[in-house]
């Protein structure tokens, strides 16, 4: 099972992505966290993110698509797996058109999370994230035990600099102009299920869940 998780930041797409990975055994694939932890570990490519990705922009397609194909050609990804922010524009979605062809494979659905976008900076600005294991919290209904302690890891938890509002502005714009195409692409492939994000995620796991029960 090949999956595309597709819609603005904040949609829920991570939360139901672990949900996803749990339920059918499958990776996620989140070019996001990869890079994250490339920035934490202060290497080369780290370096060179890490204003690109402070600014809400986005990365060069050439960094991330080196990153997918060597990622999904690895051992855990023959059953199938999740992307998680990939791909982002019309371009990056053609390379992963041609990988597959060239792997003999093919995806199955492409969610595209629907939710409003002021309902997007109103979670994104209260999104805490673990340092340690990268799990994501809500100061609005997703609250740790402990303030600003991981119950996962024990890990501190921080706001993203791209979780911040004049960001997160410029990062809809972004996604508006170059990922939004994307839901007419794949509609044309008859691969898009759109689903209502702007609800509980125990509700939008449930409808995804339903969906691939036709597989």
């Amino acid at each position: 099972m090949r999956l595309i998780l597709l819609g603005p930041p904040g949609g829920g797409k991570g939360t139901v992505a672990k949900e996803l990975e749990e339920e059918f055994n499958i990776p996620i694939i989140s070019t996001g966290v990869i890079l994250r932890e490339e920035i934490e570990r202060k290497t080369r490519l780290g370096k060179k993110v890490q204003n690109i990705m402070s600014k809400g922009r986005l990365v060069p397609d050439e960094v991330i698509i080196e990153i997918i194909r060597e990622r999904i050609k690895r051992e855990d990804c023959k059953k199938g797996y999740i992307f998680d922010g990939f791909p982002r524009n019309i371009e990056q979605a053609e390379f992963l058109e041609e990988l597959n062809r060239e792997l003999g494979k093919y995806i199955d659905y492409v969610f595209y999370f629907e939710i409003p976008f002021p309902k997007v900076i109103e979670r994104l600005t209260n999104r805490r994230v673990c340092k340690k294991c990268n799990t994501n919290y809500n100061l609005l209904f997703n609250l740790p035990q402990k303030d600003n302690i991981c119950d996962i890891c024990g890990g501190e938890l921080y706001q993203r600099d791209d979780d911040k509002k004049e960001t997160i502005k410029n990062r809809l714009k972004v996604f508006t102009e170059q990922t939004l195409p994307l839901k007419k692409y794949y509609q044309e492939k008859n691969l898009l299920a759109k689903v209502d994000a702007n609800c509980n995620r125990n509700a939008l796991f449930l409808e995804i869940k339903k969906i691939l029960g036709g597989l």
